[in-house]
């Protein structure tokens, strides 16, 4: 407030002021049902890990049965053979990747799909490899799919498929791939199927390089060398009814085939 002094003189009192702070805001208020409910939830996490290791550890999910669809008897009693080691162990931790290492040791199994069934089935569904020729070799002979695997040894009588010779000197053993000649063959007989081919055929010739199937009929189907065999063969189909009775049908060069007929003789 303004004031005088004696003289008259006019002055101002000037006083410090204080800052004024301004209002602390206070924090909310938790809900106190937040507390319970988290010790909740790590009541059910910590459940949870602990059944799945008590499920890992115990028998809780032990394995007691295998199940398996897609092949014959026999390779089915193989396929159990082979995973029996996974019998009386928790499905959960069964290793899908391993078990088809072992599958693998089953020659006709071509590949394999698992499926848990909890509590304690697995199931096994296999596609098998397909037999298209019995390997020959001297007195001995092995069944042969379409990817040129050995499949197993066979005695007689042989199924009735086209015959593949092979020389003594070559290395034959079950499940194992074919190399050489055989699978020249083999390359020669497994498109016959998807290309629905209609024809018997009795031996595959592989000699000098070329392929040659001799059908039932006796005709020759000459294939040249193992370049374009599906090309070949397709133009096979189109010509072998029209060529009924032929000593052979030459389609080593598609663009040119060929057919010889037996000549006749005159009465």
């Amino acid at each position: 407030m303004p004031t005088q002094d004696r003289a008259g003189t006019r002055r101002t009192d000037c006083r410090p002021m204080t800052p004024i702070d301004p209002p602390k805001r206070r924090p909310p208020k938790q809900s106190p049902r937040i507390v319970p409910i988290l010790l909740a939830a790590l009541v059910l996490v910590s459940a949870a890990i602990g059944t799945y290791v008590a499920a890992r550890q115990t028998s809780l999910f032990a394995l007691d049965r295998i199940e398996v669809e897609g092949a014959p008897p026999a390779v089915v009693a193989q396929i159990r053979a082979s995973l029996r080691p996974y019998l009386g162990k928790s499905l959960v931790r069964f290793d899908r990747a391993a078990a088809a290492r072992r599958l693998s040791n089953v020659a006709e199994v071509a590949d394999s799909r698992f499926d848990r069934a909890f509590p304690h089935t697995l199931k096994v569904r296999v596609h098998t490899e397909r037999s298209v020729a019995v390997l020959r070799q001297g007195p001995d002979a092995w069944l042969v799919s379409a990817s040129a695997r050995v499949l197993h040894r066979l005695r007689r009588p042989y199924p009735r498929l086209p015959r593949i010779w092979v020389p003594r000197s070559a290395d034959i053993a079950v499940n194992t791939t074919l190399g050489g000649f055989g699978a020249q063959g083999v390359a020669a007989l497994a498109p016959l199927r998807p290309l629905r081919i209609d024809a018997d055929v009795r031996e595959v010739r592989t000699g000098n390089g070329d392929l040659t199937l001799v059908l039932e009929s006796g005709t020759e189907l000459r294939l040249g060398d193992s370049g374009d065999l599906r090309l070949k063969l397709a133009i096979a189909k189109q010509l072998l009814p029209v060529a009924v009775g032929a000593s052979y049908l030459d389609v080593s060069v598609p663009e040119r085939p060929v057919a010889k007929y037996h000549p006749q003789v005159a009465g």
